[in-house]
């Protein structure tokens, strides 16, 4: 398996983009900074998509669909926020043959043509809140593209609220943030994240607050997994979102948006990926047990589609792969490419003891098993493995985490991980600073570890990396 893939240590990006393509994860579309995604990594993203969708509905939102063109008037009406998306819009200025009288925006996010809708459906404090989410794909024009990373086109949810008030959007911000974003990365994906406030030039364009989640990757940099943003009344002004009052008094809402993306399978991979492939956590996979018949003859086959259909009866994402015709190797590296997290290998010899070997992805131990107790076995396992996935993730981030007391100390450990050090000692100045060294703030915590509503908080921490 060494040269199947390089080797992170060697080569970090280069193992990133031979992961991708080996696993058939996904490939470089037809125009420059697309992909394709390719069944298997399609799969995984349908099972992030599920259980976030499930999660955003536990939360009252419910799923929309707006129009992928925009009206290049609409996204100029709120001018903070055009002017953050300016260098990454995508602008058609013909269609039908004819230039446009005006032209529109491919959508690089919603907020202007669902504030437009959010005007036209708002009357009363009645209607409020009013909690919307959509699964679509969007377009920002990358300079620098790298597959579920930065794409010019990627998938994702974005959602979007208006309240009557200020508390009400913020708490409703936090806890799509926690209750949903931070509660599918860590339980699921079985990544631990860093939950802060982004600083004023990390925050998105228009917003008034912006909290995210950030992952350390297997090489010590960050990952923006997920964003929350309190919008105050910015957009409810720019697109008269207003209602009337208990009180009788017209009033502008208070609105948020929100949104996780395909860059979470990036993250995937570069949080939990070895040197042998992918290795995706039992509750995220798409299949989380794999029968391979080694060497069919001798009942072999039979006993492999027992094996599976027990798994499955007992409600394990199971698949058989009886495909002898193909050698059982390469099987085998592919099995380990995608990153199963259990394979069941049973061939003569096997069942001739009355066992099955049962392998475990996270560790790479084998173990026969007596057929009769495989169902069991593997269920344990999947269980340990969710665990031992997000704890040796942990243990990898505090390793490369350092506590520090300047700003050049923390842009030197920043080289190799994170660093913590005091926002005093940072501030805008020093922020600036890091920046032009390559380094950026993640964000801001309390020091009990909690997001803070603002930056100007005494006694703030922030945390300095590089980052994708």
């Amino acid at each position: 398996m060494a040269r199947v893939l390089t080797p992170r240590a060697e080569d970090f990006p280069r193992w990133y983009q031979d992961l991708i393509a080996k696993a058939k994860l996904a490939d470089n579309g037809p125009v420059r900074g697309t992909m394709v995604i390719r069944p298997a990594g399609y799969a995984i993203w349908e099972r992030m998509q599920a259980e976030m969708d499930n999660r955003i509905k536990a939360a009252g939102a419910e799923n929309a669909y707006f129009p992928l063109f925009i009206p290049e008037g609409h996204l100029k009406r709120e001018a903070e926020h055009v002017e953050g998306f300016s260098p990454e819009l995508a602008v058609v200025t013909h269609g039908g043959g004819k230039q446009l009288a005006e032209p529109v925006v491919v959508r690089p996010t919603s907020e202007t043509v669902i504030g437009e809708f959010m005007a036209k459906w708002v009357d009363s404090y009645r209607d409020l809140p009013l909690l919307l989410n959509q699964w679509a794909n969007v377009v920002r024009w990358e300079l620098r593209p790298r597959i579920f990373l930065r794409t010019s086109e990627f998938l994702w949810q974005e959602g979007h609220t208006a309240h009557t008030t200020r508390e009400d959007a913020r708490a409703y911000a936090r806890r799509i943030l926690h209750e949903a974003y931070e509660d599918l990365l860590v339980n699921v994906l079985a990544i631990p994240v860093q939950v802060g406030l982004k600083t004023a030039r990390e925050r998105f364009a228009g917003a008034t607050a912006t909290y995210t989640l950030e992952g350390m990757m297997g090489d010590g940099k960050a990952l923006q997994l997920g964003t929350s943003h309190e919008l105050g009344q910015n957009f409810g002004r720019a697109f008269d979102i207003s209602y009337t009052s208990a009180e009788g008094g017209r009033e502008h809402a208070w609105t948020t948006s929100w949104g996780t993306s395909t860059r979470m399978l990036g993250g995937l991979i570069m949080c939990h990926g070895d040197d042998n492939g992918l290795r995706v956590p039992p509750k995220l996979a798409p299949v989380q047990a794999y029968v391979m018949v080694v060497k069919d003859g001798e009942g072999v086959g039979e006993a492999a589609t027992r094996l599976h259909d027990a798994l499955r009866d007992a409600g394990v994402r199971v698949a058989l792969d009886d495909r002898t015709d193909t050698p059982f190797g390469r099987r085998a590296v592919d099995a380990e490419l995608r990153g199963y997290p259990i394979r069941v290998e049973i061939g003569p010899r096997d069942l001739a003891a009355g066992n099955a070997v049962v392998v475990r992805r996270t560790d790479g131990s084998k173990s026969p098993v007596p057929v009769a107790d495989v169902v069991g076995v593997v269920r344990a396992a999947l269980d340990a493995d969710q665990q031992a996935l997000h704890d040796q993730a942990l243990a990898s981030r505090q390793a490369r985490t350092h506590e520090v007391g300047t700003l050049t100390e923390a842009i030197e450990a920043a080289a190799t991980g994170w660093a913590r050090v005091p926002w005093s000692v940072v501030g805008t100045k020093g922020e600036a600073e890091a920046n032009a060294q390559g380094v950026t703030v993640r964000c801001l915590i309390r020091a009990d570890g909690s997001v803070p509503d603002s930056e100007d908080e005494p006694d703030l921490v922030a945390i300095l990396s590089r980052a994708y």
